[in-house]
């Protein structure tokens, strides 16, 4: 069975609301607009910035009509992080602990904004932060770095059912990242594509089937 219509609703950060990052480019929303069938549309509630407690503010003003979520937040909740990657440890095990610390922090707000995501009764998906441009100096450290805040965000997903957008397959070039943080055009594109095969039930793709609980 398909949809004839849909409405999708992007939630979250400037992964989404990335108008102010690309040259007067095409932004996401109107990337995804120009990719889904005849009979379905878009709306942003996006907003740069944002962190993850931002996404239930964001929620108060969907759409009646809203048939899928989707969400990419916590880019900037990890950037409050960053300190640590600069922190003295006297070994190892002490700087992994703080950064279980950071991970408490990060899980604890990522796990009520999935609920409040959940509770809408739509079908939703998540994002995985991004990595950085691979050409960044301090890429292999950031990439480590983000796979504490990326399991807290694949726990809270597969614990609830919700779909996954892993964007650090989707963003794998250079070219997709308008700065270290914030897509590209072209990165905006391969988003609205990954968006539109995710939640358009007529494009078949690949899919992984997680089981996440009982």
């Amino acid at each position: 069975m398909t949809t004839s219509t849909g409405h999708i609703v992007l939630l979250g950060d400037s992964i989404f609301d990335n108008k102010a990052y690309v040259n007067g480019g095409p932004d996401v929303v109107e990337q995804l607009c120009g990719e889904l069938p005849p009979g379905w549309h878009a709306t942003l509630l996006a907003v740069d910035g944002d962190v993850i407690a931002g996404v239930r503010r964001q929620l108060l003003t969907l759409p009646d009509d809203a048939t899928h979520l989707v969400v990419s937040v916590g880019g900037n909740d990890a950037l409050g992080f960053a300190h640590l990657l600069e922190a003295p440890a006297r070994s190892v095990a002490e700087a992994l602990d703080m950064f279980a610390d950071a991970q408490e922090r990060f899980a604890a707000d990522y796990e009520l904004m999935a609920e409040a995501v959940s509770a809408t009764g739509l079908p939703a998906a998540v994002c995985t932060i991004y990595d950085t441009p691979a050409s960044g100096p301090f890429y292999r450290l950031i990439r480590t770095a983000l796979t504490v805040f990326n399991d807290s965000i694949t726990r809270a997903a597969f614990s609830r059912g919700l779909s996954l957008l892993d964007l650090r397959l989707v963003c794998n070039d250079d070219g997709d990242y308008a700065n270290p943080i914030e897509p590209s055009a072209q990165g905006g594109s391969k988003i609205a594509k990954a968006v539109t095969a995710l939640t358009d039930p007529t494009r078949e793709v690949p899919r992984s089937a997680v089981i996440g609980g009982s």
